[in-house]
């Protein structure tokens, strides 16, 4: 079983990589899949603005493209390049949309951290509150 701070410690590491020539915050992310399988995302950045992609969104497009599509939690911490995160980085609307495709937004864990022992816990339901699914759709 992977505790928080392991996440958030994947997270880390996966900010290191992040590709941020123009906004210079880079923004790390680690989600769990229920066979407790971690997926890794950074932020990467493009000339024209709207191609880029968001760590969270990078880790859950990895996961989905491996064949995992169930998952219990993300850890995302973000800052600017070359510094120790010191804010707390929730992730965007669109991120929070993408990963409601995924969760329970009931049970689905949010880790916003700065580091393994300053962090927060959001379910996705409180960061996205009356959010629209699959099961919305009726199909």
């Amino acid at each position: 079983m992977i505790t928080d701070q392991e996440l958030i410690r994947l997270a880390l590491c996966a900010r290191e990589h992040a590709y941020t020539p123009y906004s210079h915050f880079q923004v790390g992310a680690a989600l769990l899949s229920v066979d407790d399988h971690v997926y890794q995302g950074c932020n990467v950045e493009n000339a024209g603005y709207t191609p880029s992609n968001c760590a969270e969104r990078t880790a859950v497009f990895k996961a989905v493209s491996e064949g995992k599509t169930e998952f219990t939690k993300i850890a995302i911490v973000g800052g600017p390049e070359g510094y120790k995160p010191n804010n707390l980085t929730p992730p965007c609307g669109v991120c929070r949309q993408v990963l409601r495709e995924f969760v329970d937004p009931k049970n689905f864990q949010i880790i916003v951290a700065v580091s393994e022992e300053n962090y927060k816990v959001f379910t996705l339901e409180q960061l996205l509150p009356l959010s629209f699914g699959p099961e919305d759709l009726g199909v």
